[in-house]
């Protein structure tokens, strides 16, 4: 209600003191693809944002105005994606010219002005911490070597669920999901896998981590209208500002514990894992490095992998959870697979992942129905021509991964939650032809991580912690509620679920196998 005020309030001024312009004046104005003809002065478009979540409403003006749609919002030209063949157009033929993120309040202040990853502009910094990522960072061989800190997580995520249901206690699954998230992001980040650390330092994490989120997708005003700068009307600005601030500070002193770590190492010769802020100090020390890292290059990054890593993975669990408690008979299959493949003796391990066809298949659906983030944000870097239509350089683009999931000329029912639409049936059939499709972004009907330069390059520590996570979360518990769970959106640039999984968890396995906490 007060963003309507708002916007209402700089309408009835501007119409109070600016008389309109003829607006046939300019012949050379570029042809934008079609979108709602009525638009407010100084606003534009953006009153159709007034009630989030963005996503859905861009998915019913595209089904009005089409899938390459133009909206002007405040003093912005944005185009809205929203169906494969226009991802297709931007994400793959038109690719370089929309390397870029928007540069907006949020974006600007958490990447500590560009020097970050997620956000850093198109260009030789950016390609250099890119193929940093892939090759080392995120590559298969940290990934491998960081196997105990993520083990340690579920396990602790398994016994906290273990004795609330020895207790027949009710338990807030989804907090416990985040929890144990956010707890393996931060040790992949320190190395650790020594008991949790501190208790007020983990929860702040967590609370920063979630409003990071949060904030990075709000739509702020003074994004769209630059006048409206000084002014922080929503009050965003100064909560982007305190929360940088007190990241900042928890930043500081994972650093200087690294650096002290790091110095001990070298007097010992010791062994312990090299961790993700090992890696990074490490080349900001490498004279021969091709770009030289700053303190603020690591914080930034780290301040991605905090968001992203947790958020979205914790997410995703989630989702598939609620699904499979809306869908028993799902939930069935999924456990006669995991029992007949992994038996009852031990927990689950990622190893096994590739055994379990069907488990696959949820996530896969999981991803496809509830995206972690519901649209990819670029901006062009040139002007392009699509379609027909002029897309000037500058302009936002926002690809809407949600109704790119959803399109029914390649999903049958595409509102629906069924996993097998990725399995092949008896006869090695597929009606969909989807059993192939990948993460990998080249299936422009499916895209939960992105595609194009743009990638997310966290895709596989997300999947590695979600394929390890959902099978033992099966396997060793029973997920029964008598009524169906609201399955409603949450607000934040990951998607979270609006209302918790709040139950009593019942220990399925008998004797349970030993957990290693």
């Amino acid at each position: 209600m007060l963003l309507c005020g708002i916007l209402s309030a700089i309408t009835l001024i501007y119409l109070f003191f600016i008389r309109s312009k003829n607006t046939n004046t300019n012949t050379n104005k570029p042809r934008f693809p079609p979108g709602p003809r009525l638009t407010i002065p100084i606003i534009g478009h953006l009153h159709h944002l007034l009630r989030p979540p963005p996503h859905q409403t861009f998915h019913k003006l595209a089904a009005e105005y089409g899938p390459l749609m133009h909206l002007r919002l405040g003093s912005v030209s944005a185009i809205v994606v929203s169906s494969p063949e226009m991802a297709r157009e931007v994400l793959k033929t038109h690719d370089a010219d929309f390397a870029n993120r928007p540069q907006t309040l949020a974006a600007r202040r958490f990447a500590y002005d560009a020097a970050g990853f997620a956000f850093a502009p198109y260009g030789p910094y950016w390609k250099f911490l890119r193929k940093l990522c892939m090759s080392e960072l995120l590559g298969s061989r940290t990934l491998d070597q960081l196997l105990p800190v993520r083990r340690l997580g579920l396990h602790e995520l398994l016994k906290a669920l273990l004795d609330a249901a020895r207790r027949k206690e009710e338990v807030n699954v989804s907090w416990e999901l985040v929890k144990m998230a956010n707890a393996t992001v931060r040790r992949s980040l320190t190395g650790s896998t020594a008991s949790p650390d501190d208790g007020e330092e983990a929860e702040e994490a967590m609370e920063l981590s979630k409003q990071v989120s949060v904030l990075v997708g709000a739509f702020n005003l003074s994004d769209f209208i630059p006048a409206l700068g000084s002014w922080d009307l929503q009050g965003l600005g100064k909560k982007i500002e305190d929360v940088h601030k007190r990241f900042d500070v928890m930043m500081e002193k994972i650093i200087l514990r690294k650096d002290d770590k790091r110095k001990r190492r070298r007097k010992n010769a010791s062994d312990d894992i090299k961790d993700l802020v090992d890696i990074m100090l490490d080349v900001s020390e490498d004279d021969n490095a091709e770009i030289k890292l700053t303190r603020e290059n690591i914080k930034s990054f780290v301040l991605d992998i905090f968001t992203a890593g947790s958020d979205s993975s914790a997410a995703t669990l989630e989702w598939a959870l609620a699904e499979l408690v809306n869908h028993p008979e799902m939930l069935e299959r999924a456990k006669s697979e995991i029992d007949e493949v992994i038996g009852k003796d031990r927990i689950v391990e990622e190893s096994d992942i590739q055994k379990l066809h069907y488990v696959q298949a949820i996530v896969k659906e999981t991803l496809r129905l509830h995206p972690a983030a519901a649209f990819a944000m670029r901006e062009s870097i040139n002007d392009v021509r699509i379609n027909g239509y002029d897309i000037p350089a500058g302009c936002y683009v926002f690809i809407n991964i949600w109704s790119v999931g959803k399109d029914p000329h390649y999903w049958e029912d595409p509102l629906e939650f069924r996993p097998e639409r990725f399995l092949l049936d008896n006869n090695n059939n597929n009606n969909n032809n989807n059993n192939n499709v990948d993460f990998r972004g080249q299936y422009y009907q499916y895209l939960p991580f992105g595609s194009g330069r743009r990638v997310c390059p966290g895709m596989n520590l997300a999947l590695h912690a979600i394929h390890a996570t959902l099978p033992a979360l099966i396997q060793c518990f029973e997920w029964k509620q008598q009524d169906k769970l609201d399955m409603s959106e949450g607000l934040g640039v990951v998607i979270p679920r609006a209302k918790p999984i709040v139950c009593v968890p019942v220990a399925r396995l008998d004797p349970f196998p030993s957990l290693t906490v």
